[in-house]
């Protein structure tokens, strides 16, 4: 993808999903909005080229309103990007430790610090963003009320740190999505690809079962399966997977030619490399399940 243009994201300037436009993109305007769904539209109606969208923690699981509007966005996954996250207690010029009684953050950032909040006494105040909720309280100016956000939220908004990396796990991650209006799939056979889609099985008995059978048969590892209720029924299920592979694979297109038979609904969402971390990940597991079974 072109590293000029815009790049959409939800939140104000400083938060983590600015950090992860400004990594992956640093040529691209990152372009604040107010919601999932404005970032979206940005990206659907062309006022921006790219959308970099948070799906899932590595604490606290997945972002939930980004699953159920990815499939009626219509956009297209182009790439996925893992970035390590660390939260910063931010306070006005003068606060302390003993001062502060409150934390504000985005309902995500709270979830990932809940121990540390347990342990400095803080009572959680759930915000709007994290960068957001910086903003706020550089403007309140009130000792007692702190902020969980970056160390570009700090800077942006001219508050101190008053805790440095206040998650409760070291390896704290998300993982991002880029979302483009143009479908552009990776090319098969250039290293570890992930093809993400979302279908509904058809109304007969073990569809499910019988649905997901061939990602087993034809040995595709499947890395992520969502289920999620559609339009507040209970009836309509959708399922979001991730898979790694290729839908020209000739395993992975029997799997998918199984799927669709037994499913009243299939689209494909995006066809990318895999990042990085993914690889990296995916190395390690082999190479403990290898020391494993030497023993």
């Amino acid at each position: 993808m072109s590293g000029q243009g815009k790049i959409a994201y939800q939140g104000e300037p400083g938060a983590n999903s600015h950090m992860a436009c400004a990594q992956v993109y640093p040529g691209m305007e990152a372009v604040p909005c107010a919601s999932f769904e404005d970032a979206l539209d940005a990206v659907a109606s062309g006022a921006a080229e790219l959308g970099m969208i948070p799906i899932e923690n590595s604490a606290n699981g997945r972002v939930a309103d980004v699953h159920h509007l990815m499939p009626t966005a219509q956009l297209h996954i182009v790439g996925e990007y893992f970035m390590p996250i660390h939260h910063q207690l931010l306070a006005a010029p003068g606060a302390t430790l003993k001062t502060v009684r409150t934390a504000q953050s985005h309902v995500q950032a709270l979830g990932q610090c809940r121990r540390k909040l347990r342990e400095l006494g803080l009572t959680p105040v759930i915000g709007a963003d994290t960068a957001g909720s910086a903003r706020e309280i550089a403007e309140a100016r009130d000792p007692s009320r702190a902020a969980i956000a970056s160390p570009l939220a700090a800077t942006e908004y001219g508050l101190e740190i008053l805790a440095a990396d206040i998650e409760d796990f070291a390896n704290n991650t998300t993982r991002f999505l880029i979302l483009s209006r143009r479908k552009d799939w990776a090319p098969a056979g250039d290293g570890l690809t992930v093809t993400t889609f979302v279908f509904k099985v058809r109304n007969i008995p073990a569809a499910l079962y019988k649905a997901l059978g061939g990602f087993a048969t034809n040995g595709v590892n499947m890395t992520k399966l969502e289920s999620y209720q559609l339009d507040g029924a209970f009836v309509a299920t959708q399922f979001y997977a991730d898979v790694e592979g290729h839908p020209d694979d000739p395993a992975l297109k029997r799997a998918l030619d199984e799927l669709a038979f037994f499913s009243s609904e299939l689209a494909i969402l995006g066809v990318y490399r895999a990042h990085e971390f993914r690889i990296a990940a995916r190395l390690a597991e082999a190479e403990k399940a290898q020391a494993k079974g030497g023993r």
